[in-house]
């Protein structure tokens, strides 16, 4: 009972009384609580630091929000990061490292827009940022690449070639710096390892296609999709080599010697030590320099991970995985895989995939081509993959396009089986050229007689193709005439190699080629010549066809002109190659041209820029003979002013050369350039002016184009000082000519004779003309020669005229006054040489004819001869006129006020004449 009762106590009920609250308990929570308003002004105010975009966040924001779960978040960060960063750019290089690494972190984002996201986003910074700046990170991008096309997803796999797209165009070499890992994930693309049992005891794996079925795409679209983006990657590994060469004449640089472009050297900055000339060894086209070291190669260091596919063994490896995978795919696309086609007529897809096929190995074999033991490696090549290669690839050969696609209005291009595209962007010509080009670089001279069968076979094709005259692009002239040397250099007897350039000249001779076009069949036809030429020196034994070529050139020129300069000067270098190896046809063709090319008005020298004008002024060096017609031609061109004064000495030189005043010691060429012709050339240059120009000038009147004295008979053309200084520039090249001539008495006669029949009675005369002549006077003139009173009288006309003009110009006259050096050396020195001439000068002045203006003029004259030192004897010798000058200057200004200049007059008198022991008489007699 106690016990009982105890427990009753333990667990007793509490009685609620009717009307009374019910009591808390004692673990009763108490649920009231109280607000008050929180006022957050300062978080509502925009970071002050840091740039936000639209809502209000700023970079670290927006990379903290790319951590987060949802995709919508991360995709609306990607969003503002482009819009900040388009509107802040320097928010870019302050963030980079963090920018670079969040953005490459989703691209094995799992949510497709994200990664879309997140590729545009790339593609605006790849805009941005430089290549030198993102090296440093771009170790990081690659990883995160390699993850996302090897990620188990197909999503990411696809878009991971997006991201590959992207930095091919960006950043080609520093994405080909891993080739390595990156070629590896190519090939797990479109291919899985399996452990072959034929191959179990050497511990191989082989690869075998992949087929999934949970693509978008079929499998056949994802290889090519692929295959796409190993050809861009191929090609930016090629492209990135140390040696680049042209795609289809890259054979070429191995046989044939290119022109050269030769170094021009100035001997006047090498004599001041401004130039420095470095001299090669067995230079060649890549000069080496003569020294006992060499340097170790920088791919020796490395092991065979980093140096990529320029170690030949990480190359074979590629190419042993790669080439298998690749016949599979063409195997899958190739005409006898497709029931209802008939022939070889490919589908759209399927001839895009052997495209890519075949420009993959196409770029794996210019790889193996820049290794030093090219020979072995091409060994290697035909003994692995030959008989396969002739197997797949040239059973069907050639290839041809089904298409599909109904035309609207009848195309000639598109009814020609060898057009260059189709409607769907498709050059199946190219996939024939390019397959060609790489069976015939499997083919050699010892190899001939084996693969005579497939090598006729293609030899047939490029035949046809080049004489079928179809429109062609400079990528499939590039690959066809890469494919016509290569063939020339297997078989080289004319028989074979005759065809073959015939076939080239055929559409050389289409008319509106394109300019790359044009500039590849020049390169051909130029390398075919000069190994032509290399090889007929033992065996005279030319082409015809080249020969009718090379014939053409100059005419080709000659039309061309200004339409395209850079063509022109293609065709200006090969002519100079073959003019410089004395082609006769060449010289021939030249020499009928020659007249159009050299017009002075409209031909090929004075229309081209300088440096094709220096190359068209060495070709005259070459011409067989120079007629008078031709060389007047040639001094129009001089005097015109439109090539350099530098050209035109050069020119002047190579016509002294051809002359028989050059003192060759062996026969020079017969009647290359006559006498007469040759000097008739010399006084014309001189002159500066053709015949109708000087006698149009006789009508000009006034100023400020004519300098004109009341004491001499000719009166001065003002010329422009370009004219002027480029006259004056070939004035002194044609002076220090006529000086190199033995018999200086005839050479002066003959001036003094052109001077007497063309310049002496003409009213207005140039002030360069007059200056030239008296210039010309002073270097022929000796003590043997004898000068006619005609030649007297117009020299001294034309010394007065030219001193009146320089004394009168105006100082600020800034044109003229840069004449006046050179003019009044060349007045100064014939009045020393001639004192005859000086004394006629005298006489002429007679200024009681003058106006009172023109008085001051005369007396600064006297004053300046009588102050020049080399003058003093000859005014001492005639001091009596210059005495009755001065009287009649006096007599003029008699009952007038003394001027300075007249007083300046009588002092120099005084100091420089009166005071002389032989004065005849005082001078105060004069006052």
């Amino acid at each position: 009972m106690t016990k009982k009762r105890k427990r009753q106590e333990d667990f007793q009920k509490v009685k609620l009384k009717v009307g009374k609250k019910k009591p808390k308990l004692e673990n009763a929570t108490d649920t009231t609580f109280k607000t008050k308003a929180i006022q957050i002004p300062e978080q509502l105010k925009e970071d002050g630091v840091l740039p936000t975009q639209n809502r209000k966040l700023n970079i670290k924001d927006l990379l903290s929000q790319m951590h987060h779960y949802s995709p919508g978040v991360k995709h609306n960060a990607l969003l503002g990061l482009k819009e900040l960063l388009s509107q802040y750019p320097f928010v870019i290089d302050a963030h980079l490292s963090s920018i670079i690494s969040e953005v490459a972190a989703v691209f094995t984002d799992k949510d497709s827009s994200v990664r879309g996201a997140a590729v545009h986003l790339l593609q605006f910074l790849a805009s941005k940022i430089r290549a030198e700046q993102i090296a440093p990170f771009f170790p990081l991008v690659s990883a995160h690449l390699s993850s996302a096309m090897t990620h188990i997803s197909e999503g990411i796999q696809e878009d991971s070639l997006k991201v590959l797209d992207v930095l091919l165009e960006a950043y080609p070499a520093l994405l080909t710096d891993r080739s390595i890992i990156l070629l590896k994930n190519f090939v797990e693309l479109i291919s899985h390892q399996q452990l072959s049992k034929r191959l179990k005891s050497r511990d191989k794996l082989s690869w075998m296609l992949s087929v999934n079925p949970n693509r978008r795409v079929t499998s056949q679209q994802w290889r090519l999709n692929v295959l796409t983006r190993l050809k861009k990657f191929l090609q930016a590994v090629v492209d990135g080599s140390s040696d680049t060469e042209d795609e289809g004449l890259q054979e070429q640089k191995d046989e044939s010697h290119s022109v050269r472009n030769p170094q021009c050297i100035s001997w006047k900055l090498h004599a001041n030590n401004q130039q420095h000339i470095q001299l090669f060894e067995s230079g060649g086209l890549r000069p080496k320099i003569n020294s006992s070291f060499r340097l170790r190669s920088l791919t020796s260091v490395m092991d065979s991970s980093e140096k990529g596919l320029s170690s030949a063994e990480n190359l074979k490896g590629f190419i042993e995985i790669i080439i298998p995978l690749l016949i599979e795919c063409w195997i899958e696309a190739s005409p006898a895989q497709s029931a209802p086609i008939l022939g070889n007529l490919l589908e759209s897809e399927s001839q895009q995939l052997m495209q890519q096929v075949l420009s993959i190995i196409h770029l794996l074999w210019k790889l193996t081509k820049r290794h030093d033991e090219t020979y072995k490696m091409e060994l290697w090549l035909r003994m692995n993959y030959l008989v396969d290669f002739k197997h797949h690839f040239m059973r069907h050969f050639p290839y041809s396009l089904q298409d599909t696609v109904k035309h609207k209005k009848k195309d000639p291009c598109k009814s020609n089986r060898n057009c260059m595209k189709s409607s769907n962007n498709i050059d199946h010509l190219l996939l024939n050229l390019t397959l060609c080009d790489i069976m015939v670089s499997l083919a050699s001279t010892s190899t001939l007689q084996t693969d005579s069968g497939w090598l006729d076979m293609i030899r047939k094709f490029v035949t046809d193709t080049l004489q079928d005259g179809s429109k062609l692009n400079s990528k499939q002239v590039n690959r066809l005439l890469g494919v016509t040397w290569r063939l020339m250099q297997i078989q080289q007897n004319k028989v074979a190699t005759e065809p073959l350039i015939k076939a080239v000249y055929t559409l050389y001779q289409q008319r509106n080629l394109l300019f790359p076009v044009r500039t590849l069949l020049l390169k051909f036809f130029s390398s075919v010549y000069q190994k032509e030429d290399l090889r007929t020196q033992r065996i005279r034994s030319r082409s015809k066809v080249l020969s009718r070529w090379l014939a053409g050139l100059p005419q080709q020129l000659a039309l061309l002109g200004l339409r395209n300069p850079e063509l022109s000067k293609q065709l200006i270098d090969i002519i100079h190659s073959a003019a410089s190896r004395s082609n006769k046809e060449l010289l021939q063709s030249l020499q009928a041209t020659a007249a159009r090319i050299y017009d002075p008005l409209e031909g090929t020298l004075v229309l081209l820029p300088a440096e094709a004008q220096r190359r068209l002024v060495q070709l005259v060096y070459f011409l067989p003979c120079l007629p008078a017609s031709l060389l007047a031609c040639l001094s129009r061109c001089c005097i015109m002013g439109r090539m350099s004064s530098e050209l035109a000495a050069t020119l002047i030189g190579i016509l002294h050369m051809r002359s028989s005043f050059a003192g060759w010691k062996c026969q020079v060429q017969d009647n290359s350039v006559n006498d007469v012709d040759y000097f008739s050339f010399l006084f014309s240059t001189l002159i500066g002016f053709s015949r109708e120009e000087l006698t149009s000038l006789q009508g000009i009147r006034g100023k400020p184009h004519i300098s004109q004295t009341q004491l001499s008979p000719i009166r001065l053309y003002l010329t422009d000082l370009d004219q002027f200084l480029h006259h004056w520039a070939v004035t002194e090249v044609i002076c220090h000519s006529l000086s190199t001539i033995p018999s200086q008495s005839q050479c002066f006669d003959i001036l003094q004779t052109g001077i007497c029949k063309y310049l002496v009675g003409l009213v207005v005369i140039p002030d360069s003309t007059a200056g030239s002549v008296l210039c010309a006077i002073n270097k022929l003139l000796d003590q043997a020669c004898i000068i006619s009173e005609n030649l007297h009288r117009f020299l001294a006309s034309c010394c007065y005229s030219l001193l009146y003009f320089l004394l009168t110009i105006d100082r600020e006259d800034a044109e003229h006054l840069q004449k006046r050096d050179m003019l009044w050396r060349s007045c100064i020195s014939a009045l020393a040489l001639l004192p005859r001439l000086l004394r006629l000068m005298l006489q002429s002045l007679q200024v009681s004819r003058i106006c009172r203006e023109e008085l001051p003029v005369v007396a600064q004259l006297l004053r300046l001869l009588m102050q020049h030192g080399q003058l003093r004897s000859h005014m001492i010798t005639n001091e009596f006129l210059v005495q009755q000058i001065i009287k009649d200057i006096m007599t003029l200004k008699s009952g007038e006020v003394q001027e300075q200049w007249l007083t300046d007059l009588h002092y120099c008198f005084n100091i420089y004449l009166a005071s002389h022991p032989q004065t005849p008489g005082p001078i105060n007699t004069v006052y």
